[in-house]
């Protein structure tokens, strides 16, 4: 042990490097590259769960949530 903390975040991109060296872009990790050699596998959304259901986007919510926020 030398008394410096390691830098995880370096460590990591480093790893990929090795592995995946073809998905940097001047010496940073290029999001379109990573999409494009693992496709579908990626999700991007910040979300991670969601309800969805067909004619979601046609439901009348405003009423509904009202009452649910009022009790």
């Amino acid at each position: 042990m030398n008394g410096e903390s390691l830098d995880i975040k370096q460590t990591r991109l480093q790893r990929l490097k090795e592995l995946f060296p073809e998905l940097f872009a001047e010496n940073q990790l290029d999001w379109e590259k990573l999409k494009a050699a693992f496709g579908d596998d990626i999700n991007f959304v910040n979300e991670r769960y969601v309800l969805n259901w067909a004619g979601k986007s046609e439901y009348p919510c405003k009423p509904f949530c009202r009452r649910w926020q009022n009790g």
